[in-house]
């Protein structure tokens, strides 16, 4: 085929929403893919949706499989209306690429989970969908993460010398011939959640961190954890977050402190993760893209152009990513990489679920 009309699914964890997409990918002249994003929407969850998810890694097998089925349903309802609002044809949509909401996430003991149930999104909507894409990956040997390189690798490259998201947590890519990437440290979640606490859905523009008072005690502490020794294929879930992070973080008794310390502690990490390589020019997507304070910190850290790009790209990167990888399964070719997730060898991730 010489183009395919995809509709990409994305559920972070942040929990901002789903993220649906309408991409078209297609080769240029000089066979590089190129991409036409044609139409874009986020679907914020209901409050209960949102508990049910926030509390998802707590859950008994029965109660995880109907969250499972009930959160497909949800997709379901999202994307025929998407679909409808939009007059997209359904007939011309090859397929829809959904990564599902991540629940659990343990390549050391080698699994994965994400959930939004691909057979049930595939019967109600008829049309075919790919999902579990990070699977087959943690078989291999790998960490399942990060995916989204591969789109750095052949849809982004020429924009930069490394790719940076900072969504829940936050990860690096460096696209060269030998493509590394990996989890950097923490990002939106642990700022959410604190942001939550104040009634607040976050802290827009990183207004009440600037506001907060830095905690070198603390900040040192979190610098200091085992996690960043390690070297590449490395990823972060949110037990980690829970179990070695928070409880640190919440010897801190202001949130404003809190919230400040977190920002300082991911610009460092982040800054020595970008002067570490040989990135000149820093391409920034996902949410912390609009906390300007964030932004500001890791400016002061690194002496590297950061490049913020339009908000489609900030917002829907890795919703238009992971279509990008349904195409790349659609036409049997590679769309996740060992030299990123320390894989045994290069896999073709993904589960096919007929209409």
């Amino acid at each position: 085929m010489s183009s395919y009309s995809i509709i990409g699914l994305m559920s972070g964890t942040s929990m901002d929403g789903l993220d649906v997409v309408h991409v078209t990918f297609y080769f240029s002249k000089n066979k590089k893919w190129e991409y036409t994003v044609n139409q874009t929407e986020t679907y914020p969850y209901d409050t209960q949706t949102l508990e049910q998810l926030k509390n998802s890694k707590h859950l008994s097998a029965t109660q995880l499989l109907q969250l499972d089925k009930s959160l497909g349903l949800i997709f379901t309802g999202h994307i025929n209306t998407f679909i409808k609002e939009n007059n997209i044809d359904k007939n011309s949509i090859d397929t829809i690429a959904s990564h599902g909401h991540t629940v659990h996430h343990r390549p050391d003991i080698g699994f994965t989970q994400q959930i939004g149930c691909g057979d049930t999104i595939a019967y109600k909507t008829g049309i075919k969908v790919i999902n579990d894409f990070r699977q087959k990956d943690i078989v291999a040997g790998g960490q399942g993460a990060p995916l989204v390189p591969i789109g750095d690798k052949l849809l982004f490259s020429s924009q930069a010398d490394a790719f940076l998201n900072i969504g829940g947590f936050a990860n690096i890519c460096f696209p060269a011939e030998k493509t590394i990437a990996f989890d950097i440290c923490p990002g939106n979640l642990p700022l959410n959640e604190i942001a939550n606490k104040l009634g607040l859905h976050f802290d827009d523009k990183g207004i009440l961190s600037s506001k907060g008072q830095l905690n070198k005690s603390i900040l040192d502490q979190l610098n200091s954890l085992d996690f960043y020794k390690k070297v590449n294929s490395k990823s972060l879930g949110t037990e980690w977050l829970e179990s070695v992070f928070t409880p640190i973080v919440d010897k801190i008794s202001s949130s404003e402190d809190q919230l400040r310390t977190i920002t300082e502690h991911i610009s460092i990490q982040i800054a020595q993760s970008i002067n570490s390589s040989e990135a000149k020019k820093i391409y920034i997507t996902g949410g912390g893209a609009f906390n300007d304070f964030l932004i500001s910190r890791i400016k002061a850290h690194t002496a590297s152009e950061l490049i913020i790009p339009d908000e489609v790209t900030i917002n829907y990167k890795e919703a238009i990513v992971f279509a990008f990888l349904g195409v790349r399964f659609l036409r049997g070719e590679i769309n996740c990489l060992s030299s990123v997730t320390g894989a045994s060898k290069d896999t073709i991730g993904g589960v096919l679920h007929h209409r």
